[in-house]
Parts: C-alpha cells; structure tokens; sequence
C-alpha cells in the first residue's frame, strides 16, 4: 500500500515535532513553513518535499533525505554534511553558503538553485547534476563533470582546482576569475563561457580545448599584448 502523505502548512517546527510527526511513517509535505535553526540530524526525513520552506542555519547532519524534493526554498547557511541526499531535487532554491562536506548526492539535482559559497568537499557525486544556477565562490574541487553539458553554471571566483572539465560543453555560464590550480579542460567547448580573468599561468590548462576567436583575442588583451 502506499504511504499516507501529511501536509504541514505554516507553522514553526522544531525538532521534536518533527520526530512527532515521523512516528506516523507518512511520507511529510511542508509548505510555507519555517524551520530555522532546528537540529533535524540524523533524521529519516526521505521523500520529503519542502515548498516554500525556511530554512536558514537548519543542521541536516547525516539526515536521510534521500529522493526528497526542495522548491523555492531558503536555506542559508544549512548544514547537510554527511547527509544522504540520493536522487534528491532543488529547484529555484536558495542554498547560498551552504556545507555538503561528505554527503551523498549521487543522482542529485540542482536547478535554478543559487548556491553561492557552498561547499562541496569530498561528497559523493555519480550522476549529480546542476543547471542554470549560481556557483560562485563554492568549493568544488577534484569534482569531475567530464563529457557533460553545463548550461548556465557561474563558477566565478569558484575553487575548481583539480576538477576534470575535459570533453565538456558550456552552454553559457563563467569561468571568470575561478581558481583552476591542475584543472583538466582538453576537449571542451568554451566558445559560450565568459573566461574573463584568464591569466597567461593558466593559459596552458586550455590546450586541446575549443575557444571563440573574441575570447581569443581578450585573452591577448589580457596578457597586454597588441595584435596588429
């Protein structure tokens, strides 16, 4: 038989009514509610959905919230180290310094999603993907979106050292003073990409990759060459 589903609307939850309402084993519905600063670690929260749903500084830490669906909620500053975050999705959310230190998030999707400053240290990411979101100033390193399509990703200022990029296509986005200490980019098509801030150190790292001749002929600017 299929799980009952409960809707919370409106109200100020804490921890304890979330326990209270997990003892029901219904699968939890919350919209436009506020759950601010509540410690909800380890938590079984999966296939929850959050709409519209404050968030800031909530800890996640090691929660289950696998398959659970986010919606145009607000979540600064939360913590979701070591969560389980299988086959989860964000859309149209606002994630900015966020920690995703060690959580699972393969087959995870962010969409719309403004996740400025987060960071994404040693997460587990088979399959994770992002699209039409804000990364700038998030720590990603030694990611790899190999042989993928990003569309609309901002990476300014991001940390991608030792990230693989090789054989992927931006569709739009920055790469504009992002911090690329042994990034991988050969094969990949960047003619889309704002690569402002390219210094001629990190020239080299874009062998093998295709560039437009405008941003060609920026990167010279840069260097302060004159082309005649």
């Amino acid at each position: 038989m299929p799980r009952q589903t409960i809707t919370i609307s409106g109200e100020t939850l804490d921890r304890s009514r979330i326990e209270q309402l997990l003892h029901d084993d219904a699968m939890l519905v919350f919209e436009d509610c506020d759950l601010s600063g509540a410690d909800l670690s380890r938590l079984d929260l999966q296939e929850s959905s959050f709409r519209n749903c404050v968030l800031l500084e909530t800890s996640f830490y090691a929660a289950n919230l696998s398959r659970t669906r986010w919606q145009r909620c607000r979540a600064g500053h939360a913590d979701f180290e070591s969560a389980d975050l299988v086959d989860a999705r964000f859309d149209a959310s606002d994630l900015n310094n966020t920690v995703w230190r060690r959580a699972k998030l393969a087959s995870c999707a962010f969409k719309r999603c403004k996740l400025t400053g987060a960071a994404f240290e040693d997460v587990s990411y088979l399959g994770l993907s992002f699209e039409d979101s804000l990364l700038i100033g998030a720590d990603l390193r030694r990611m790899s979106f190999r042989k993928m399509t990003l569309v609309g990703l901002d990476f300014a200022d991001a940390d991608l050292s030792g990230c693989d990029f090789r054989d992927t296509v931006f569709e739009g986005g920055s790469l504009r003073e992002a911090h690329i200490k042994d990034t991988r980019f050969d094969g990949a098509d960047l003619r889309e990409a704002n690569l402002g801030g390219l210094k001629l150190l990190n020239a080299k790292l874009f062998a093998g990759a295709t560039i437009s001749p405008r941003q060609a002929a920026e990167i010279v600017q840069a260097m302060g060459l004159n082309v005649a």
